[in-house]
């Protein structure tokens, strides 16, 4: 009597309606990759080396880096960076030395070395690759636009209503 049962049920199963396969969950800014799948990264650019300042485009932007960095060690244990622009070696070096803003801790104490809140460099400074825009971008420094101003000395006032 259990070899029938499970006959009927296999043949019950068998009968049953396909269903469709569910689609898999896609976002549109990973493109047609489905979400659980792994996407291919971006072919990485060659990023500039001229060692030429960039200018800042706004107060307190933290300063782009000028050289190749992939292949740099920065970690809990070293900081690539600090060979070349920790304060005591930049005689040596010419590189433009790590602002006094990154020797102060979150209290507002001088130290002797680089805060281990401003350690790792890369999280606010970036290399730069030579490449367009993806977006469009009107952008212009407080200094431009004074200078195209109709005052020459300050943004016009907007009209009154």
């Amino acid at each position: 009597m259990t070899g029938a049962l499970c006959m009927g049920l296999m043949a019950g199963i068998a009968a049953a309606p396909q269903q469709a396969r569910p689609q898999p969950l896609v976002d549109a800014a990973r493109g047609p990759t489905a979400i659980p799948d792994s996407t291919k990264p971006p072919v990485m650019g060659n990023q500039v080396n001229d060692d030429l300042r960039r200018t800042r485009n706004y107060a307190q932007q933290p300063p782009v880096i000028p050289h190749r960095v992939d292949g740099y060690q920065i970690d809990k244990n070293f900081n690539k960076c600090l060979d070349c622009h920790a304060r005591a070696k930049t005689t040596v070096s010419q590189a433009v030395p790590v602002s006094i803003t990154h020797y102060i801790d979150r209290d507002g104490h001088p130290l002797g070395q680089v805060s281990t809140r401003r350690y790792f460099c890369m999280q606010c400074h970036v290399p730069q690759d030579p490449v367009q825009p993806i977006v469009p971008n009107t952008f212009q420094d407080i200094d431009t636009v004074i200078q195209q101003s109709p005052t020459g000395n300050r943004p016009a006032a907007p009209a009154r209503k």
